[in-house]
């Protein structure tokens, strides 16, 4: 460790406050464009009086605390950037600060964009794999499978997402099949569900690639600006029927830069619902991390070992709805 090389100046550029705070469950008030203010997380905070002094300017990665106590246990400085809050935080030195952090993020000098060819730059431009509308649609589907209600899919929630048993032929069949649209509200796939315990659990068309898509985006879009952001379709569906349409699927745990881009096009506040599991409990946060600079993130911490295809409706309107009850 002690011999472990660190660019402070890469730290700093690579790692937000905005960034750091969510890490630490941490959450402020955006006041306007470049500032957060709220209450001062620092344990060296021990006044009951400065109830609003802590203010992050997310356009100079720094923040400072007004309060007397705090600048008292600092040696008189007020703030610092984003060394000093871990440094203060985990009453370390700075250099165990930046190595915290460069141990807990990716950081690597800016590297300048490669030279784009007319050619590639045209290239840029044609749909991604995967993302071409389907020449057909399945028309031997049950709306009425068993399954569907063993999920608490109700009739509605069947008649809008067009989930149904596929009692055809091919790759799908004898599988729930789920349709996938684009964000302009094209037909790309179908997703399978196994019903009897086949393996995969899941099945997806094989050249597509789900991480440039997200499931219901088309619908969600058009129904508001604060959009929930769980993991699976029947997630989805029961957001949806728990009376919160705007609602997206990531298909997986993981945000895709593509995912993270139709996210910041389409919606001003992302709320993430993901699993119960540590699976889910960690990549949220390293969710947040990454949506928190570029568009208002707030966590919601589902009951542990839950999913949000388990929740009943009042219980998943508590969690999302901020002032709910």
């Amino acid at each position: 460790m002690a011999g472990t090389w660190v660019d402070y100046r890469a730290v700093k550029a690579a790692v937000s406050m905005e960034t750091v705070l969510a890490n630490y469950g941490i959450r402020l008030q955006r006041l306007d464009g470049e500032h957060l203010r709220g209450r001062c997380p620092l344990p060296a905070h021990t006044s009951k009086s400065s109830r609003q002094s802590f203010i992050v300017n997310v356009q100079k990665n720094a923040w400072a605390c007004h309060s007397d106590s705090c600048v008292v246990a600092r040696g008189g400085r007020i703030g610092g950037n984003v060394l000093d809050f871990v440094s203060t935080m985990e009453n370390c030195s700075v250099r165990e600060a930046a190595l915290k952090l460069q141990g807990s993020f990716i950081v690597m000098p800016p590297l300048p964009p490669p030279a784009r060819s007319p050619v590639a730059q045209a290239a840029s431009t044609v749909p991604s794999v995967g993302k071409k509308p389907l020449s057909f649609a399945l028309s031997s589907i049950d709306y009425s499978h068993p399954y569907l209600a063993e999920r608490g899919v109700d009739a509605e929630a069947i008649r809008q997402f067009g989930i149904g048993y596929n009692r055809g032929t091919g790759s799908m069949a004898g599988r729930i099949v789920i349709p996938i649209h684009d964000e302009s509200g094209l037909l790309i796939a179908y997703a399978g569900r196994s019903v009897d315990h086949t393996e995969p659990k899941y099945r997806f068309p094989a050249r597509f690639r789900k991480s440039l898509v997200l499931f219901n985006l088309h619908r969600a879009a058009a129904a508001g600006k604060s959009v929930v952001v769980v993991e699976g379709f029947f997630d989805c569906v029961n957001v949806y029927q728990a009376g919160l349409p705007c609602v997206v699927a990531l298909m997986g745990c993981s945000l895709s830069l593509r995912q993270e881009e139709l996210l910041q096009e389409h919606f001003q506040e992302v709320v993430l619902f993901l699993d119960g599991d540590r699976a889910g409990r960690t990549a949220a946060i390293k969710i947040a991390s990454r949506l928190v600079s570029k568009v208002s993130t707030r966590l919601v911490e589902i009951p542990n070992g839950s999913q949000p295809d388990q929740l009943g409706a009042d219980q998943i309107r508590c969690l999302c709805i901020p002032g709910y009850f």
